[in-house]
């Protein structure tokens, strides 16, 4: 059928055709299946109120991943196993081994975000089977409880993983052979397209297929995790038509790593980039432990991030510091270019229409150099940058600046090289006072703006501090122990 979705709802088909181009799980879940332990908190992936799990078949095998319903759209379901909350006890009543250790460790108190927390754990139940406090936290970071104070949802996670009950009756150790026969028979093979009152949705069959698309429809919005655009429907209220999904198209997941770096489809998630980056570059794969919670980055995408051109996007300056590049594609073809140019100027990018971001390559940092990211927010975790800084530097045999490459977000209308500042510090040596002089140069070259995240005045004093704070760890001076201006 190529005018429907089709999808697995905890045991249930489910077949669709009435579907509004940006119609959210969360609101299909509560208004029209009435189940509603699904929550409503935030409605833009902070608080982890809506979570639910989302199966798919990668590589043959089944997955299941931690998301927000909240800001899922419907049409990135097709193909996909929901979860929700209500599937987890027996069906005599008997809670599932997470469920009960919540009640056992008093990991409750209001209860409105308890669902939430419980599948968050139970999608750690089946992805690890003795997870630490660490791991334990990662998958916590995207649920808020504005009661208990998080310890006794912890506890409830580390007696879990100490003693590990009998799954005899969970839904989906038991049932996961049938789960992944009936996935293979959903799994498109031609261009879905759903017409409607509301507007079109389309999900392409192939990349050649949205190539296709795109030069039909060049100003159609392309959704791979909607993490962003999730937004624009339920804060801003944005009407979008059509919209194209394709967070289910395998060339765009693809991982290719080389020996002299790796190569992202533009559809690999934050998660699958992690497991790539942490193992070559360690600093971009703790940013990237910082880009919302488990659930956002398991939508979240690295393509997403570049194509949409914001200024506070994370991962635009790093790529740019490791001299990332950019492979664009269209029906006529494809065409790269170096992910610093492909950002112009506020909300323009070089992008033609018709185009779309089909992968980024990232060099790995180079032997002998050092690179460093640093993100500056209001609380560490799940909160939007105000200032983030990536800094690659690279000293001659004398200990002078041989190359030097420092990238800003939320400086400029662009994630935007520091020019002027690395101008001043190529060909010198690597020294305090060198660093100090080139302090002053910063406002060559951004003039930022104030809004509710940061003034003017201190993201311009915070790119300074940033930068004497990389020179100080380069030489291996502790940045605790060395006083500057502001905060690092």
């Amino acid at each position: 059928m190529n005018d429907a979705i089709r999808f697995i709802l905890n045991g249930e088909d489910i077949t669709l055709r009435d579907v509004r181009p940006t119609e959210t799980l969360l609101d299909f879940l509560r208004l029209r299946r009435r189940l509603t332990g699904t929550k409503e908190g935030c409605a833009e992936g902070d608080c982890g109120a809506c979570t639910v799990l989302i199966g798919r078949l990668v590589d043959g095998k089944l997955a299941y991943e931690s998301v927000n319903a909240c800001i899922r759209f419907m049409g990135s379901l097709n193909g996909t196993h929901v979860v929700t909350v209500e599937h987890l006890a027996a069906k005599d009543g008997t809670l599932h081994p997470v469920q009960q250790a919540m009640v056992d460790f008093h990991g409750s108190q209001c209860g409105f975000c308890t669902p939430g927390f419980v599948m968050s754990l139970y999608g750690l139940w089946l992805s690890s089977e003795k997870p630490g406090r660490p791991q334990i936290e990662k998958a916590l970071q995207g649920n808020l409880c504005r009661c208990t104070g998080y310890e006794p949802i912890v506890k409830a996670a580390e007696a879990i993983a100490r003693a590990r009950p009998s799954t005899l009756f969970d839904p989906l150790e038991k049932t996961r052979s049938d789960i992944v026969a009936r996935l293979w028979a959903l799994q498109p093979r031609e261009t879905i397209t759903i017409t409607s009152d509301a507007g079109k949705l389309v999900i392409p069959g192939s990349v050649e297929g949205l190539a296709r698309i795109l030069a039909e429809e060049p100003t159609a919005t392309i959704v791979a995790g909607s993490t962003d655009v999730g937004l624009w429907v339920t804060k801003q209220m944005r009407a979008l038509t059509p919209v194209v999904f394709i967070n289910h198209l395998s060339e765009l997941q693809a991982i290719k790593v080389t020996e002299g770096g790796v190569t992202f489809g533009a559809g690999v998630t934050y998660t699958k980039a992690f497991e790539v980056l942490a193992k070559k570059v360690p600093a971009l794969a703790g940013l990237i432990n910082r880009i919302g919670g488990e659930q956002v980055r398991n939508m979240g995408t690295i393509g997403g991030n570049i194509a949409n051109g914001s200024p506070i996007g994370d991962s635009p300056p790093p790529l740019i510091a490791l001299g990332a590049t950019v492979k664009l594609r269209s029906a006529s073809g494809t065409r790269m270019l170096r992910l610093e140019d492909y950002f112009i100027a506020y909300g323009r990018q070089d992008r033609k229409a018709g185009e779309f971001v089909e992968s980024v390559f990232v060099p790995y940092p180079a032997e002998g150099t050092h690179f460093a990211v640093y993100k500056i927010t209001k609380r560490r975790d799940e909160d939007i940058t105000a200032v983030l800084g990536a800094f690659y530097l690279t000293l001659d045999d004398n200990g002078d600046v041989h190359d030097i490459r420092i990238a800003f977000g939320g400086m400029a209308g662009i994630p935007k090289r520091a020019r002027t500042v690395e101008s001043d510090l190529l060909g010198k040596p690597w020294t305090e006072a060198t660093i100090d002089a080139a302090r002053d140069t910063f406002d060559a070259d951004f003039q930022p703006l104030s809004d509710w995240r940061a003034t003017a005045e201190y993201r311009q004093l915070t790119a300074r501090n940033l930068l004497t704070r990389f020179y100080l760890e380069t030489v291996g001076t502790p940045v605790e122990l060395k006083r500057f201006e502001g905060v690092a």
